[in-house]
């Protein structure tokens, strides 16, 4: 027998399978290439998104209160209008001048969501009020409101500031446990 185990259809079949893997492998290497490819292109988009992002972000923190201080401008011209009425006119006309001054500050800053609240006269709230001192008063509930030394303000709803108020509490009775 001349015929060789190697030669013969089924090395026929052997090479062409071989060679099938082979053109197999090729494309599935070309597709991981180009998939590669598009991994890399998908990351630096991603980078370069957010690279612009929060350089816009920056930019827009820089000016968000651009509006506001444009509107408080006037504010404070009409500030320096009523400093230079008071100093060529009698101290009554500066009282106007600030007053008017401070209404209009205000409702530039409500445009803006700023509002006050009252607290005198209302229950203490921690949420709303900081408390700075407690007196007694038989005038008043325990737990009043008594003064405001610094107003209270809100942003659209939420506190920005509590007002700084002192507290009614009742006063002390004599012959109380206290005394005993």
């Amino acid at each position: 027998m001349s015929d060789s185990f190697f030669d013969g259809p089924v090395a026929d079949e052997r090479a062409e399978e071989v060679q099938r893997l082979r053109e197999a492998l090729e494309a599935k290497t070309r597709e991981v290439e180009a998939l590669q490819d598009r991994y890399v292109r998908a990351v630096a988009e991603f980078d370069n998104v957010r690279k612009r992002s929060a350089r816009e972000r920056e930019e827009y923190t820089r000016y968000a209160n651009e509006s506001l201080l444009r509107d408080i401008l006037p504010v404070l011209d009409n500030l320096e209008r009523a400093l230079q009425a008071a100093r060529s006119e009698p101290a009554t006309s500066l009282t106007t001048g600030v007053e008017l001054i401070q209404r209009e500050l205000l409702r530039i800053l409500e445009k803006f969501g700023l509002t006050t609240f009252t607290s005198v006269g209302q229950p203490f709230d921690p949420e709303r009020h900081e408390a700075i001192a407690r007196v007694p008063s038989a005038d008043q509930p325990d737990m009043t409101v008594a003064g405001e030394t610094a107003r209270g303000y809100l942003l659209h709803g939420r506190v920005l500031r509590p007002a700084m108020v002192t507290v009614a509490v009742a006063p002390d009775e004599p012959g109380s446990a206290a005394d005993a």
